[in-house]
């Protein structure tokens, strides 16, 4: 990538471096009253809301003889890199009855997102069907349960699916090899096209069993592309899978941001000819304007709390931070002085805002509190600095930063300063965004094609390992990472 230089436009514009669904819980969770239903919002690229629990729901008949908690039973709590990861035995989902040739694809979905996101969680070995045709299985569960233990096996994970009138039934159950007791069950009961919402929702409960966190199945990165011949802003899975389009001004949008509780994403457009910010709505799918006043708005972050919104805004000729309400009423000037401010972004406390300032005589990363004082200096490393993006305990900053001319991904420790680089090699990477768990880190790739350069949307672990890439059709860039549905 050529350096850009610090004008107006290029210093506003570059934060790259900166039908309706039921799912019906019929089972549950030993001992925990289980979800009772899982509803999507009728708007295209719409999150669904969270589940809602019920505590009249009783669980199949085949788990009432294992033990509740409370019988002596223990929640084992993981952390990486604590042990060696759980050994999991996971056979095919079985199909039960004459399936319809959607409730068969359906199923075949439901099985391989539902392995590959616990493949993904870092936490499980998963032992897939090609390894059990060594073994004399009989269908008896206890027999089996000997057998799955003999290649070294610690739990399984069993998935039946069954058929209704245009539904699909999953029911899920994992099993503790050494005492041969189930300790989680769940049964969901949908549509065909939910598949890939089961599978999420029951490897989130999996991973939140065994780890205490929840997981990231039913997260979403927003982010924008050229896919279509206009910049739109998009949303995928975590996993970037069912991609989808939410705007559609035949423009240029861009810069793509969560608010605080997740039912909306701020962005910037140019709608009306020149930069201003907007909102929409992910269950109306309804557009509005926030901020349009003025030349050049740009780089939108929400407070925790969903009470403020930090901006960057043109006056002059010069960039500068501005904070106003979520609905961008009663602007307040922050930053002054002929450096260039922009791209804030809110930390998780409240308490600080980090942003990008030429104030040192090329772009770093600065923080200050909500009010505009308390300036420090976060990056003291590369030559060009940009796209602040917070961990989600507030006790990192993670950026684009350039090195020996190539940007990569950097993350500083807002205490210490420590710096630790997390990528190399040829390839631009810049604006990183943490998942919610802090385990994960988005972030965009950009490289030398047939087709002229191209930028793509790459996730890796926190700590720089199993980098892979996410989106394949255009160019597509800026991901934000959504916070756990409410």
């Amino acid at each position: 990538m050529t350096t850009r230089p610090l004008t107006l436009v290029p210093a506003g514009l570059r934060r790259p471096l900166a039908p309706i669904l039921a799912i019906v819980l019929l089972g549950g969770l030993l001992g925990v009253a289980p979800v009772a239903a899982l509803q999507a919002q009728q708007a295209p690229g719409a999150a669904p809301p969270p589940a809602k629990q019920s505590s009249t729901d009783q669980p199949p008949e085949d788990q009432k003889e294992a033990g509740q908690k409370g019988d002596g039973q223990v929640t084992l709590i993981l952390e990486e890199g604590q042990r060696p990861l759980l050994r999991l035995a996971f056979p095919e989902i079985e199909r039960k009855g004459h399936l319809s040739a959607d409730a068969t694809a359906a199923a075949d979905v439901l099985d391989k997102v539902l392995r590959d996101d616990l493949d993904q969680a870092r936490i499980f070995q998963v032992q897939g069907p090609w390894a059990f045709s060594v073994l004399d299985r009989t269908g008896e569960l206890e027999h089996d349960m000997e057998q799955y233990r003999s290649l070294g096996n610690e739990l399984l994970l069993t998935g039946e699916v069954t058929e209704e009138p245009d539904k699909l039934v999953f029911a899920g159950r994992v099993y503790d090899l050494a005492s041969g007791k189930l300790v989680l069950g769940k049964r969901y009961r949908g549509e065909y096209g939910v598949a890939r919402r089961v599978a999420h929702t029951f490897a989130d409960e999996v991973i939140l069993y065994f780890t205490g966190r929840r997981g990231l199945g039913l997260t979403t990165i927003a982010f924008y592309s050229d896919r279509t011949g206009d910049k739109e802003i998009f949303l995928m899975d975590y996993d970037g899978a069912n991609e989808r389009r939410i705007t559609g001004h035949h423009s240029v949008s861009l810069f793509p941001a969560w608010t605080a509780d997740g039912t909306g994403v701020a962005y910037v457009s140019y709608l009306d000819g020149r930069p201003g910010i907007y909102m929409a709505d992910l269950a109306t799918g309804r557009k509005r304007p926030l901020v349009t006043a003025g030349q050049f708005n740009t780089s939108p972050t929400f407070s925790p709390d969903g009470r403020r919104m930090a901006f960057a805004r043109s006056l002059d000729g010069n960039t500068e931070i501005f904070v106003a309400g979520a609905d961008g009423s009663s602007p307040i000037r922050l930053t002054f002085g002929s450096a260039i401010d922009t791209n804030p972004a809110w930390s998780p406390s409240g308490n600080e805002i980090a942003f990008t300032s030429s104030r040192t005589g090329h772009p770093d990363i600065w923080v200050m509190d909500p009010e505009g004082t308390n300036l420090q200096r976060l990056s003291t490393e590369g030559t060009y600095n940009d796209g602040a993006a917070w961990s989600p305990d507030g006790t990192k900053v993670a950026y684009a930063s350039r090195r020996h001319g190539v940007f990569q991904i950097a993350v500083t420790d807002r205490v210490s300063l420590e710096t630790v680089v997390l990528t190399s090699g040829s390839g631009e990477k810049e604006s990183p965004s943490f998942s919610p768990d802090g385990k994960r880190i988005a972030y965009t790739t950009s490289f030398p094609s047939r087709k002229g350069r191209q930028t793509q949307i790459w996730v890796m672990d926190a700590d720089g390992r199993n980098p892979r890439q996410l989106t394949e059709e255009g160019n597509n860039y800026s991901p934000a990472w959504s916070g756990y549905p409410k």
